[in-house]
């Protein structure tokens, strides 16, 4: 491992930019940073995954150590492990085998305190909220909507706590495009509404400042190494199945500044992070990807087809066709493991074909770049061929909300329509009515399947998606819509991963 600093002297980074954390980590002060955004930007994403994940992040990793190996510029963005999930089922967040993102124990625990920090803003504005209501209640506070968080798996806190990765000050970071927004977005969450219902914003609480503070040194991105030394920015960590699921605008555009090109990834399946990672991330940054690479395994799709491959392989059909509709080239990137035929690769090979869709087999995992260097040479023919690439959204930001909702379930995961529950219309006509129908949507539903319900696997048809509860992030900048039984405070497993360090 070399130090972190000779790691940002290849970038070209000054030490005016830097702030070491010890000799392997250190955040970046984009501030300092002038140049243009230049590089192709490079979006992984994957199938419906099984619990255990399907190597996007190693994908990534080991893609971005590829393209370094053919002599190219490539700097990695990815998101912040959570505690949660890290002690849960799932583990860290570091990539796997030869395709890590090192100091791993480090990255996967505390980091540089970006959690901590964001932990604590949440909670102040919480605390702050709180104590108006017992100080008199100036403001006339009817109903509370902010909610407290921790970065931890904690399922008796479900009534009152998100975990931090799902907090709307995750999210607000992670859209912000400098000091200057965040702050500007942090004002405008939404906290309460009064007695005539009409919102309550965190800036009327005098608390924006103080969290500021607590988030000056969160917001710069932290700058570690692959385990070949290829530099990597990890910032941020929202959840895709309930946030947006990708790391921040901030070190998206300063890997862009930085490198010829930026291979970052969007959480869990495309129908969820991608779809996110495009109709959210791209329209806040002004970014489009040059690429898009969907990461299958065998694994995944014998799981989505209850054994059997065949069955199964439609689930990528539909993520590919999905993706497709945006504009940006796809290419597939088979997650090779080692028990995996030669046959079950050529299905999947075979079956993509039929789209006219490149795909590849990478063994980053255990061969670390150069198992990686056919998917980059796939990845380059298509990002430099000198096609011009439109991004198009799947809707439009003037749609109504529920026309919005409609749409992604429609064109994304191939339902058939929307029901609601309860109160969900009234609440959307009341986003609508204040003047925040105009948001993004940010669909809140499980990874594990194109429907809300885990246990449809495969690629479904004839279903509808059911909308639960509404949720307005206004600081973050959009409206969550909250499906099936999410839950935005994970609990743990009967055999957490906490077991494996005694």
């Amino acid at each position: 491992m070399e130090q972190i600093t000779k790691i940002a002297s290849k970038l070209g980074i000054s030490e005016e930019a830097l702030e070491l954390f010890g000799r392997h980590k250190a955040k970046v002060n984009p501030e300092v940073i002038k140049n243009v955004v230049k590089a192709k930007l490079i979006l992984v994403t994957a199938v419906n995954p099984t619990p255990a994940g399907e190597g996007k992040t190693t994908t990534t990793i080991g893609l971005g150590d590829a393209l370094n190996s053919l002599g190219k510029k490539c700097v990695i963005a990815l998101r912040e492990p959570s505690l949660g999930p890290i002690f849960g089922m799932k583990g860290g967040a570091t990539g796997g085998g030869r395709a890590q993102v090192t100091p791993i124990d480090e990255i996967n625990m505390h980091f540089t305190g970006d959690m901590h920090a964001i932990t604590a803003a949440n909670n102040l504005l919480c605390a702050v909220v709180d104590n108006h209501l017992f100080q008199g209640n100036e403001l006339g506070i009817q109903h509370i909507v902010i909610r407290k968080c921790m970065d931890m798996n904690y399922r008796e806190l479900r009534d009152a706590f998100d975990i931090t990765a799902a907090c709307e000050v995750m999210a607000t970071l992670c859209l912000a495009k400098d000091e200057k927004d965040l702050r500007e977005r942090l004002g405008k969450i939404v906290v309460a509404y009064d007695m005539s219902n009409a919102p309550l914003f965190a800036k009327q609480f005098k608390v924006v400042g103080a969290m500021a503070a607590l988030l000056k040194d969160a917001i710069k991105p932290n700058l570690v190494q692959t385990l070949e030394g290829s530099p990597v920015f990890i910032h941020g960590g929202p959840f895709a199945n309930i946030a947006h699921g990708c790391n921040s605008i901030i070190a998206t555009k300063t890997a862009m500044q930085l490198g010829d090109y930026v291979a970052t990834e969007a959480g869990f399946g495309a129908d969820l992070g991608a779809e996110k990672f495009l109709n959210i991330k791209c329209r806040a940054a002004g970014l489009a990807p040059s690429a898009i690479v969907v990461v299958a395994t065998v694994r995944a799709l014998k799981f989505n087809g209850e054994g059997d491959l065949a069955k199964g392989i439609p689930n990528l059909i539909r993520h590919i066709q999905s993706m497709q509709k945006f504009g940006p080239p796809v290419i597939v990137a088979i997650n090779k493991f080692a028990d995996d035929t030669d046959a079950e690769l050529a299905m999947i090979v075979k079956e993509c074909i039929k789209l006219a869709v490149p795909a590849v087999t990478s063994t980053v995992f255990a061969n670390g770049g150069q198992g990686g260097v056919e998917l980059a040479n796939m990845v380059l023919a298509a990002v430099d061929s000198g096609k011009k690439v439109t991004l198009k959204h799947t809707y439009e930001l003037a749609d109504p909300i529920t026309t919005k909702i409609e749409k992604i379930v429609k064109e994304v995961y191939g339902g058939d329509g929307v029901e609601y529950e309860s109160d969900a219309k009234f609440i959307i006509d009341a986003f609508q009515k204040h003047g925040f129908g105009n948001l993004p949507i940010c669909m809140a539903k499980t990874p594990a399947s194109f429907t809300d319900d885990p246990k449809k696997l495969g690629a479904p048809t004839g279903f509808k998606i059911t909308v639960r509860d509404v949720h307005l992030s206004n600081g973050a900048g959009f409206v969550v819509i909250k499906t099936g039984k999410i839950m935005t405070m994970p609990g743990l497993p009967k055999v957490p991963n906490s077991e494996s360090f005694e």
